[in-house]
């Protein structure tokens, strides 16, 4: 392999690394937002904590701009109110 290609290499590896740690932390940050919007707490890593009240049990989840947890399914019942008790300010949280 030569100098020229080489060099080549080494700023794509180096290019490709600083574009996913950009869209990771752009990712977070939107989490993040999305929780404190929400007036929810959050763990280390920028997501809301809450109870499910699909399971019954303690979540750490990321919200969309929706305000709709990652785990969220429209066609249960439980998952609905959980979204409309998150834009309420009336989840349970931990």
């Amino acid at each position: 392999m030569s100098n020229r290609r080489r060099l080549e290499f080494v700023l794509r590896s180096k290019l490709r690394a600083a574009g996913r740690q950009y869209g990771e932390a752009k990712e977070a940050y939107r989490a993040a937002r999305a929780a404190s919007e929400a007036d929810l707490p959050i763990d280390e890593e920028g997501n809301a904590r809450i109870v499910c009240r699909r399971y019954a049990e303690k979540r750490s989840v990321e919200l969309d701009a929706g305000l709709r947890p990652d785990c969220y399914d429209a066609d249960h019942q439980d998952c609905r109110g959980c979204v409309e008790d998150i834009r309420d300010g009336r989840i349970e949280t931990w």
